[in-house]
C-alpha cells in the first residue's frame, strides 16, 4: 500500500514529471535559442539506472502517476527499454508521455500494449508555414502522422499548443474544430517566462481569459466541464464534438492552489514548483551512496520548505536574468 506524500500547504503530492533529455531535435524560439544551445554533459544526466532506482523510491512515498518529458524524451538513446523499464515498477498507476511527435509514431503500437495511459503532443500551429516559423524546423507532417497514429491506436491525446501574440493567434479555431472531427483534448497554454530568445511580457497579451472569450465568441454554446482534481487545466466542451478544450492559466498560476506534483531534470535537480530553481541535487546523492530510506527522507523534507504558488517560487530565484532556465531543461 503507497503511503501519502504531503507538502507544508498540505497538499498531496502524487504525480512525478521526469525529464530525461534536455536535447530537442525542434528549436522552438519561446523554448530554445537557434543555434549556441550548451547541452548538459551526459556525465552530468541522470542515467536510466538512476531515473528507475528514483522513481522506486517515490512510489511507496504516494507517487502514483509518472509522465516522461524532456526535451524530446524519443531523441535519448534506448529510451523504450527504458519505458519498459518504469512500467515493470510496482505500484504506479499511470504513466503518460509527452512528445513533439517527430519520432514518435514508429513506437505507438508498442506504447498502446504497453498501457501507457495517454501522450501529450505539443503542436502549435496547424499550419506549416507558421509551424516551420515557431519551430524553426519543418515538421508538421511527421507530427501530424504521430498524432493520426495515436488517434487510430485509442490512446488517450492531448494536444498543447502554446498561445503566442502574432505567431498563432490564427490556429486557435482551427485547433478548437478538430474536437469536432476527433476524441482529442485540444490545451490552449499561456504563454510562460522561461523563452529562448524572446523579451518577456510586462502583461501577457492572451492569457487563460482572452484565450476563452476569443473560442466563446466563435462557439458560444461551448459549456463549461468538472474540472478533474489537482488539474491544471479548465475545461470545456462544444455539444456534439467528440473532444474537449482545455486553457492551462500556466503563467497566471491560477491552479498553483492544488498543485499535485513535483519534477526532476535530467541532470536530476528537483524541483517542487515549475518556476523554482531546483531545491536538490538528487544526482549527487545517489552517486554519493545515499540509502532508499535517506532518499525518501530528504524527499519529505524537501516538500516542507514548498512555495505556496509560482509566484513565491519565482521571487525566492537569483534575480541574475542569465539564470533563467529553458523548458528544454525544465521539462515542461
Amino acid at each position: 500500500m503507497a503511503g501519502q506524500l504531503f507538502d507544508n500547504h498540505g497538499r498531496r503530492i502524487n504525480y512525478l514529471r521526469l525529464a530525461v533529455t534536455d536535447r530537442c531535435n525542434l528549436r522552438c524560439f519561446y523554448c530554445m535559442p537557434e543555434e549556441g544551445i550548451k547541452y548538459v554533459a551526459r556525465q552530468e544526466l541522470l542515467t536510466y539506472e538512476e531515473m528507475v532506482r528514483m522513481v522506486s523510491v517515490l512510489v511507496p512515498l504516494g507517487i502514483e502517476k509518472i509522465r516522461l518529458t524532456g526535451g524530446e524524451p524519443f531523441l535519448r538513446r534506448d529510451f523504450m527499454d527504458f519505458l519498459r523499464s518504469i512500467h515493470q515498477i510496482p505500484g504506479l498507476k499511470q504513466i503518460n508521455l509527452t512528445t513533439n511527435g517527430t519520432l514518435t509514431e514508429q513506437h505507438v503500437p508498442e506504447l498502446k500494449a504497453m498501457g501507457i495511459n495517454s501522450v501529450n503532443l505539443s503542436i502549435d500551429s496547424l499550419d506549416r508555414k507558421r509551424f516551420h516559423e515557431i519551430t524553426r524546423r519543418d515538421s508538421l507532417p511527421q507530427v501530424w502522422s504521430t498524432f493520426e497514429a495515436l488517434i487510430n491506436t485509442g490512446i488517450e491525446t492531448k494536444l498543447n499548443a502554446v498561445v503566442m501574440d502574432g505567431r498563432n493567434i490564427d490556429d486557435i479555431l482551427p485547433m478548437v474544430e478538430l474536437t469536432k472531427r476527433y476524441p482529442v483534448s485540444v490545451r490552449f497554454i499561456e504563454e510562460m517566462p522561461f523563452n529562448g530568445d524572446v523579451a518577456h511580457y510586462e502583461k501577457l497579451p492572451w492569457d487563460h481569459r482572452r484565450i476563452m472569450g476569443h473560442i466563446r465568441e466563435a462557439y458560444p454554446t461551448i459549456e463549461k466541464l468538472p474540472d478533474p482534481p489537482s488539474s491544471t487545466s479548465y475545461n470545456y466542451q462544444i455539444p456534439g464534438h467528440q473532444g474537449t478544450v482545455g486553457v492551462i492559466a500556466a503563467y497566471s498560476r491560477t491552479f498553483c492552489g492544488t498543485c499535485n506534483r513535483i519534477r526532476i531534470t535530467p541532470q536530476g535537480l528537483l524541483k517542487t514548483c515549475l518556476y523554482d530553481q531546483g531545491v536538490l541535487n538528487l544526482r549527487n546523492l545517489l552517486r554519493a551512496g545515499a540509502t532508499d530510506e535517506q532518499l525518501q527522507d530528504t524527499f519529505t523534507s524537501a516538500l516542507q520548505h514548498r512555495a505556496r504558488d509560482g509566484w513565491e517560487a519565482e521571487g525566492r530565484q537569483s534575480r541574475d536574468p542569465n539564470a533563467r532556465e529553458s523548458m528544454a531543461t525544465i521539462g515542461g
